[in-house]
């Protein structure tokens, strides 16, 4: 800061808040791009999802309201949302506490609200470069999507502030090992039963208890802007009572080590 005198006064402090945040946001999805694990969970097996799921739908002889495409574009959204926000976070979360990044940062002037905004930050800029590769895949095999984008919108930010609170609760208890195996197996859990990529009604009567869950309410929002048009209001809120949930948990729980 310049004084009246002409000369350079140092005005010793943090950072506001919010310039801390976006510090942090891009620094998580810089180090996100240059993990080879963390694009094959973010955009190669969504991607495979889809593929597969659209060419082998009539094989297996699903019994879909829509064509197969237009059913498993939004789940696969909705899917690569979960799992960055989810099993890529948690992951390296408990990797970083592990190796003693998290207990550095909490020396910083970073409160633990303003960790976990940096983190869904760096995981919305991640996100973006999702939608584009799904949605260019998508095309190619003929989806013709009825863009909601309120709704879209709505769910991938809410989707990603309920799976990002449970992916550090989870990376906050747990030992850096058990993290790792948790978030996979909850991962391919509500991958292949979680009403993410399939609607609730394919999984009959379970599908009312899916529809409960974090996985079931994203990708039922998903499908419905994106086939429909339409905003579920009911879905996004079982999201944000999610997030509410997984926020409480983390604030009341996270280990910097």
């Amino acid at each position: 800061m310049r004084g009246s005198t002409g000369t350079f006064i140092p005005r010793p402090g943090a950072a506001p808040l919010h310039r801390q945040v976006l510090a942090q946001a891009a620094m998580e999805s810089r180090l996100m791009l240059r993990n080879g694990e963390q694009l094959l969970l973010a955009v190669v097996i969504p991607v495979i999802v889809l593929i597969g799921g659209v060419a082998g739908a009539d094989r297996v002889g699903l019994d879909l309201e829509h064509s197969a495409v237009d059913v498993f574009a939004p789940g696969v959204l909705a899917l690569a949302v979960m799992s960055t926000a989810f099993t890529s976070l948690a992951i390296a979360t408990g990797f970083e506490r592990r190796y003693g990044v998290i207990k550095r940062l909490g020396s910083s002037p970073l409160p633990r609200s303003g960790l976990l905004a940096g983190k869904i930050g760096g995981l919305l800029l991640i996100e973006v470069l999702q939608v584009l590769v799904i949605s260019i895949v998508a095309l190619a095999l003929d989806w013709d999507p009825e863009p909601g984008v309120l709704g879209a919108v709505l769910a991938v930010i809410l989707g990603t502030a309920a799976f990002a609170s449970l992916g550090l609760f989870i990376s906050g208890v747990l030992r850096a090992e058990a993290t790792l195996a948790a978030a996979n197996l909850v991962y391919l859990l509500l991958m292949a039963g979680g009403a993410v990529v399939l609607p609730s009604s394919a999984y009959g009567a379970f599908g009312h208890v899916v529809h409960w869950l974090p996985s079931g309410a994203l990708g039922g929002a998903m499908r419905e802007a994106l086939i429909d048009g339409t905003t579920a209001w009911s879905e996004l809120l079982v999201l944000l009572a999610w997030a509410v949930l997984g926020t409480a948990l983390t604030a009341r729980t996270f280990k910097w080590e």
